[in-house]
């Protein structure tokens, strides 16, 4: 039974993280691209889906994977940031990417010209998600260097998931190619339910105390 169960929560994890993203990729009317462009939206969109499920990775959602050891939560949990944060680092230069094999814009010139346009709204939540992405690796990579304790670190981490999570949803509801209806209603409601669960770890931890 309890393997059962464990296949049924992967399961439930890849429709909802992978074939859902994948399913409203696919059925948008966006005219479609070379290969390689799509390929690097692809992995970028699912990149950002995983994200997600960091938020669903934790404490306060024990009962989701409560046939699982908590241990083996958390090494899910550090493997998906690790892997997918560095993939998402790399957005801006997927952006570009691409021009190497095309004529037009020198791909150094139109990565200069990206980053720089602050006066865009949207490169600008772009701008400011990448570096909060870069300060959530970091800080995660060497947390036993840095000076404050665990626990500390625990609450600074769920706040800079949070708040990277919601300027990097406007920065892809703003300027995201294949951000049609269906596909932003998945990211608010799976994106607004990650954020509740972890306000509700951090809530229920200070209500014990207290």
């Amino acid at each position: 039974m309890d393997k059962k169960i464990k296949l049924y929560n992967r399961l439930a994890v890849f429709v909802l993280f992978i074939g859902f993203p994948l399913l409203f990729w696919g059925v948008d009317d966006v005219p479609k691209r070379s290969i390689l462009k799509e390929t690097l939206s692809v992995l970028t969109l699912l990149s950002f889906s995983f994200m997600l499920l960091e938020f669903y990775l934790i404490r306060s959602t024990r009962f989701l994977f409560k046939e699982h050891t908590r241990s083996n939560v958390l090494k899910w949990h550090k493997a998906i940031g690790y892997i997918f944060v560095s993939i998402l680092l790399l957005h801006p230069f997927f952006v570009v990417l691409p021009r190497y094999v095309e004529a037009g814009v020198d791909p150094v010139d139109a990565f200069v010209t990206m980053v720089t346009t602050v006066d865009s709204l949207g490169v600008l939540l772009g701008l400011i998600a990448w570096f909060l992405l870069l300060l959530i690796g970091l800080t995660s990579f060497f947390r036993k260097q840095l000076p404050f304790s665990y626990k500390t670190w625990r609450i600074v981490h769920g706040l800079l998931a949070i708040v990277f999570i919601v300027i990097a949803s406007w920065h892809a509801l703003t300027l995201g190619r294949h951000m049609h209806k269906l596909l932003a209603l998945f990211v608010l409601l799976i994106g607004g339910m990650g954020v509740f669960f972890v306000l509700k770890m951090y809530f229920t931890t200070r209500t014990k105390k207290a």
